[in-house]
C-alpha cells in the first residue's frame, strides 16, 4: 500500500487540490449562484503563495492562511460588484474574472514571472498538513448541507422569493457563498504551489473552469460527495487513459460528453435516485403485506361469530332462568 501511495503521490496531491477546486464552484451552485470565481481564486492562490514564500520567506501554514483569507475577500468584493447579475450573465462575469487573473499573471513583471511563471517554491509543507486542511474543509462543507443551514441553502437555491418571505437573508447567503468559494479556491491554489513548487499562466485560467465544472457535473453538483467523486475520476482518468496513446484526449472528451448527456444529476444523483427507488418499493411491499394481513385477520369466521353471540347471550339466559 505504501508503495502504491508513494508511486502515485503526485496524483494524490492533485486529487486533494482538485477536490477543493471543485468545492469552490459547488458551494455557490448549491445556493443558486452560477459562479466560477473559485477558479480565479485558485490562480490568485498559486501566485500569492509563490510570492509569500519566495519573496518574504513565509512559512507554509501562514502562507495558506493569508492566501485563503485574501482570496476570500477578493471574491467577496467581486460578489458585491456583480450581485445584481444572475444566471448566464453572472457565469460570464466570473469567467471574465478568471481570464483577467491570467492576463495579470502574464503581465505582472517580476512579481509573477511573466509568461515563465514562478518556480523553486520550497517550503516546510507536509502531506499530513495537506490531508488535514482538505479534511477540515470537506467536513465544514458537509456540515453546511445538514440541519437548519442546509434547509436554508436549499430554500435560497430553489425559491429565493419564498426564502426571503420566510425571513432568510438571500443576499447575505449568496455573498457568503462568494467568500467561501474564494477561501476554498485560494487554499487549493496555495497548496498546489507548495507541493509542486512552480506555477505558470498555463496552469490557471479557463482550463480550471472547465475542470471544476466537469468534476461537479459528472460527480454531482448538489452534494460534497459529488465533488469527491468528480475529483477522483478526473484526476486519475487521464493517467489511466495513457494506455491508449494519442487517442487519450478523444476518449476523455467522449466520456465527459456522454456523462453530461446521460447523467444530468451526476453519478451521486444516480445513486440517490436508485436508493430512493429501492426504499419506495420496500415501503410499498410492506404496505401491501400489511394490508393483506389486516384483511385476513379482520374477516370474521362463522364459528367465531357464533361463539361470540353465544357468549353474549349466556348471561341473559341465566338471568331469565
Amino acid at each position: 500500500m505504501s508503495g502504491f501511495y508513494l508511486s502515485n503521490l503526485v496524483l494524490v496531491q492533485a486529487t486533494l487540490t482538485g477536490l477543493l477546486l471543485a468545492l469552490s464552484v459547488q458551494v455557490p451552485l448549491r445556493m443558486g449562484v452560477f459562479s466560477f470565481a473559485g477558479a480565479g481564486a485558485y490562480g490568485i492562490g498559486c501566485y500569492s503563495g509563490a510570492i509569500l514564500v519566495l519573496d518574504h520567506q513565509m512559512g507554509s501554514l501562514p502562507t495558506i492562511l493569508l492566501t485563503a483569507l485574501g482570496c476570500g475577500v477578493i471574491v467577496l468584493l467581486l460578489g458585491l460588484l456583480i450581485q445584481k447579475l444572475n444566471g448566464l450573465y453572472l457565469a460570464m462575469a466570473t469567467v471574465a474574472f478568471c481570464l483577467i487573473i491570467s492576463v495579470v499573471a502574464i503581465n505582472g513583471g517580476t512579481a509573477t514571472g511573466g509568461s515563465t511563471g514562478r518556480y523553486g517554491v520550497i517550503s516546510d509543507f507536509t502531506m499530513g498538513a495537506m490531508f488535514a486542511i482538505s479534511g477540515i474543509a470537506l467536513v465544514l462543507v458537509a456540515l453546511s448541507e445538514r440541519g437548519r443551514l442546509g434547509r436554508r441553502v436549499d430554500a435560497v437555491r430553489e425559491d429565493p422569493e419564498l426564502a426571503a418571505s420566510m425571513g432568510i437573508n438571500v443576499r447575505r447567503h449568496r455573498l457568503t457563498a462568494f467568500f467561501v468559494s474564494g477561501v476554498l479556491g485560494g487554499t487549493a491554489g496555495a497548496m498546489n504551489i507548495l507541493v509542486r513548487s512552480a506555477v505558470s499562466p498555463l496552469d490557471i485560467g479557463f482550463p480550471l473552469v472547465v475542470l471544476a465544472l466537469t468534476m461537479i457535473i459528472v460527480g454531482g453538483s448538489l452534494s460534497w460527495k459529488g465533488a469527491v467523486i468528480g475529483a477522483l475520476i478526473f484526476t486519475w482518468l487521464p493517467d489511466l487513459l495513457q494506455v491508449v496513446g494519442q487517442w487519450q484526449e478523444l476518449i476523455y472528451g467522449v466520456i465527459v460528453a456522454l456523462a453530461a448527456v446521460l447523467l444530468p444529476r451526476g453519478l451521486y444523483g444516480i445513486y440517490v435516485d436508485t436508493k430512493r427507488g429501492v426504499q419506495r418499493r420496500r415501503r410499498e411491499a410492506r404496505a401491501g403485506a400489511g394490508g393483506a394481513g389486516a384483511t385476513s385477520s379482520g374477516a370474521p369466521t362463522a364459528g367465531s361469530g357464533a361463539g361470540a353471540r353465544t357468549d353474549r347471550l349466556a348471561p341473559e339466559m341465566e338471568t331469565q332462568a
